[in-house]
């Protein structure tokens, strides 16, 4: 490609040098956690609308958490995926966007859900007599719409400042899927526009949400400590250290993708900490909310032995 052009076919995703071999072998294992991804957030949520126990604001949060760690992935692996098998880098300009599109939305959507979801157990350990009055449907329903609103116009907002630049010279983009900062690196145009959007979303979304849980997690803490009953404390102590375990996987890798500072090196760590992502904290949610939860697991089980009944 010759010239400036502000219009362009495909991008080539460099992501990493691998032999064929090597990229059959992946093929292989993400396509099996890709498969397992879909089935446990699938089942988690399944659980959550076939049994009626499980219809309440904390189940209710969890459930969009598994619709959007599905979402996420179906946004990037497919296509990695497809590239591995076929060995080729590519994929077009209209699938790129929407690739940063989705990527941006629904890394910002877990964000929001899992404060709500710190909110709902602060006010069920430090509130629990007002939980059902403070907490109830339309208050829940209101935070989960909100939260999209929220996420869909700071992704529209991006994607439309990145639409606006021009491009020129080979579009090689040093990653595995359309990440928006990786992209904007082969932009002809001036991005400081797009980098202070895109470092106040940062701020607005990693920063502010985790200093309400701290905070939210400070009460809790304080709390559980007053509760008489060794029981009570050790279920509180149960839910609570679940949610605090997503909590800090999702925001430590966030943080140290958009928040730190550039350099060349951390181009290759930052891809490594994307797969990570893409692939395991997908998985992370249904394997704690699950093996970790009585509830779901005896969700599980009303449900098995009412199809064996059947």
């Amino acid at each position: 490609m010759e010239g400036n052009q502000s219009w362009i076919a495909e991008f080539i995703l460099v992501g990493f040098q691998l032999s064929e071999e090597m990229e059959l072998l992946l093929f292989v294992i993400f396509s099996l956690l890709y498969t397992f991804n879909l089935l446990a957030n699938g089942m988690i949520l399944g659980l959550i609308c076939l049994d009626p126990r499980l219809h309440t604001p904390m189940y209710y949060f969890l459930s969009h958490l598994a619709i959007i760690d599905m979402s996420y992935a179906s946004s990037n692996l497919p296509n990695l995926l497809a590239n591995l098998v076929k060995h080729k880098k590519t994929i077009s300009f209209v699938l790129c966007i929407m690739q940063m599109f989705f990527n941006l939305n629904f890394s910002s959507i877990e964000c929001l859900i899992l404060v709500v979801m710190s909110y709902d157990r602060y006010v069920a350990i430090c509130h629990p007599l007002q939980y059902t009055v403070i907490m109830n449907w339309r208050v829940c329903t209101v935070l989960a719409i909100a939260s999209w609103a929220c996420t869909l116009s700071m992704a529209i907002v991006q994607v439309s400042l990145f639409l606006r630049l021009p491009f020129c010279g080979p579009q090689k983009v040093n990653h595995f899927f359309c990440e928006i900062q990786s992209v904007l690196k082969v932009t002809c145009g001036e991005t400081w526009i797009n980098d202070i959007f895109l470092f106040a979303e940062s701020v607005f979304i990693l920063v502010g949400p985790l200093s309400l849980m701290l905070v939210s997690y400070v009460h809790i803490l304080w709390a559980i400590l007053k509760i008489q009953s060794k029981e009570g404390r050790k279920k509180a102590f149960s839910t609570c250290s679940s949610h605090l375990c997503v909590v800090g996987f999702y925001f430590g890798i966030a943080m140290m993708v958009y928040l730190v500072p550039e350099s060349s090196q951390r181009d290759e760590q930052k891809k490594i900490l994307f797969l990570f992502y893409t692939l395991f904290n997908p998985l992370l949610n249904p394997l704690v909310y699950s093996l970790r939860n009585a509830q779901v697991k005896a969700a599980f089980h009303r449900v098995f032995q009412k199809e064996r009944t059947m």
